[in-house]
């Protein structure tokens, strides 16, 4: 069964004025982990998940990115650091600012009269940076800063039999996964990270149970 998978990053003492720069950091190093070099997408939450947004931009969509607009290329999107300034200058103890970025994986995709196969693309993550009063300090549990990855599903496809070129895909993906992790970690100094799913379970047990390793 497929999970949701995150990272979340905490740093001592975070003062809200230097959550911009920690937020550039990490959208940053996604281009050279491969991901994407502009943000997609910026969204300004106040107070908690269930309030309307205050702010929202849309830069441009990546080429092959899901959606209405997936069939035209999109416009170029935008830096990091303008994208995190232009969403920050609404500066709030009490507000979460996310951002969309492409990052790329190999898929399993299923097409008509084809069959299965593996194709590499771009899917959408979501990096949120934390208010330390945004939905009642949500930050001590999910961090500063947390990384939605999306499903898990590239890291295991557990619905569907590995042979070697699947595994070796597989493998490539958690590769990109791990060091992407320990790249935004050192980028941005931060002091703690988990890797953690919605199911509480453990990505590394349930990849070794996979790919047959013992413990």
């Amino acid at each position: 069964m497929s999970d949701t998978l995150y990272l979340s990053l905490w740093y001592p003492n975070l003062r809200l004025e230097a959550l911009p720069d920690k937020l550039i950091a990490v959208l940053g190093a996604f281009a050279a982990h491969g991901g994407e070099a502009k943000v997609y997408a910026a969204t300004v939450w106040p107070v908690s998940w269930n309030e309307t947004p205050v702010f929202e931009r849309v830069y441009g969509r990546m080429v092959g990115l899901p959606g209405p607009d997936a069939d035209r290329a999109g416009e170029p999107g935008a830096d990091p650091r303008q994208a995190v300034e232009e969403a920050l200058e609404l500066l709030h103890d009490d507000y979460a600012y996310e951002f969309q970025i492409g990052w790329n994986l190999w898929e399993l995709e299923t097409a008509p009269n084809v069959g299965p196969r593996w194709a590499r693309g771009p899917r959408l993550v979501r990096v949120t940076g934390y208010g330390p009063l945004f939905d009642e300090g949500a930050y001590e549990q999910d961090g500063h800063i947390r990384i939605d990855f999306g499903s898990d599903t590239p890291f295991l496809v557990e619905d569907a039999d590995l042979d070697q070129i699947g595994a070796r895909h597989v493998e490539e993906n958690v590769r990109q996964l791990v060091e992407l992790a320990a790249a935004v970690e050192k980028t941005s100094g931060a002091t703690a990270r988990l890797l953690w799913s919605e199911l509480g379970e453990s990505l590394a047990q349930r990849l070794a149970a996979r790919l047959g390793v013992g413990n």
